[in-house]
């Protein structure tokens, strides 16, 4: 194996590895501050490193400001894929286990195939379909036994799978527009917006007074913001241009490590019913890939840029 491959895999299991820790990042972000308040944070540092390196740092002319209809596209992306997906997900993890989390973000890819089918007028084919309902049901299935534990609650699911759907039409969104500005750009602006559009809620909503700036706090919104943010869409994007079907391959990896953290740092359990769930979740995954792998497929290289 040379070092080249050697490289590839490792930045690929460090993608896995930052992208299934959100979900625990935010479980320990939100002990200490309500949700709006972390994820607005987040969204705010996390666009500041972003713009910051684009015209700071980088200086490239390739950075350059966005013109009236390109504003109006990011405003449309962040508000969808920032203020409510992000922000919706933030604040189910308040009444949702945080391996649970991580499982179901790993339903995108499945979604997004049903809503590209709707929105391009497609009939779904049947293993597109049947990979849908594997994915979902293997999320029932994990969350049943969990639903009787205060970690986990029908109004947490009901809101988790609420920013699924959203996350999956604005992956759609992302892929119908020709976008002439780098991902890099995109990112950070989308971010920034997304966090702006959250803002009056955030001062409306926020419980502020419930807000404790400790170093779980911080130790979770940097986690959030740089490693998960910026460091795994830097490997994801690497890993794209490589391939793009081999990188969503990676994506398989993200659910095992989500139960691990959960089970690590959060004394989650792992029982029977949560790997047979997780396998359905990675069966239909896998199933939804090789049925993609036939086909010109722009839907899977942005999944995760919509994070």
């Amino acid at each position: 194996m040379t070092k080249d491959s050697l490289k590839n895999i490792g930045i690929g299991i460090l993608f896995s590895m930052l992208w299934a820790s959100a979900s625990v990042a935010t479980k320990f972000g939100v002990q200490s501050a309500p949700p709006l308040i972390l994820a607005n944070i987040r969204f705010f540092l996390a666009g500041l490193v972003l713009l910051g390196y684009c015209y700071g740092w980088s200086r490239a002319k390739v950075y350059r400001l966005p013109n009236r209809e390109e504003w109006i596209q990011l405003s449309i992306f962040g508000l969808l894929n920032t203020t409510l997906y992000l922000g919706l997900y933030v604040y189910a993890m308040k009444f949702t286990a945080a391996g649970i989390g991580s499982l179901a973000v790993s339903t995108n890819p499945l979604l997004i195939v049903l809503f590209s089918s709707w929105m391009i007028r497609r009939r779904p084919s049947l293993p597109e379909v049947f990979s849908i309902i594997l994915g979902m049901s293997g999320i029932a299935f994990a969350t049943y036994p969990l639903l009787g534990d205060q970690r986990t609650s029908i109004t947490g699911i009901a809101l988790l799978m609420l920013s699924m759907v959203i996350v999956s039409f604005a992956s759609v969104y992302y892929a119908r527009v020709k976008w002439t500005l780098p991902n890099l750009l995109i990112n950070g602006w989308q971010v920034t917006l997304g966090g702006i559009f959250l803002l009056p809620l955030t001062i409306s909503f926020g419980e502020l007074s419930s807000f404790h700036a400790d170093q779980t706090f911080w130790y979770s919104v940097l986690w959030l913001s740089l490693a998960v943010s910026v460091v795994g869409l830097i490997c994801w994007f690497y890993l794209l241009k490589l391939d793009t079907v081999k990188a969503s391959l990676w994506l398989f990896l993200c659910p095992l490590f989500g139960f691990f953290y959960a089970w690590w740092l959060m004394n989650e359990p792992i029982t029977w019913y949560t790997i047979c769930g997780t396998l359905l979740v990675v069966l239909g995954l896998y199933i939804g890939q090789r049925q993609r792998q036939k086909k010109t497929n722009i839907i899977t290289s942005i999944f995760i840029r919509t994070q």
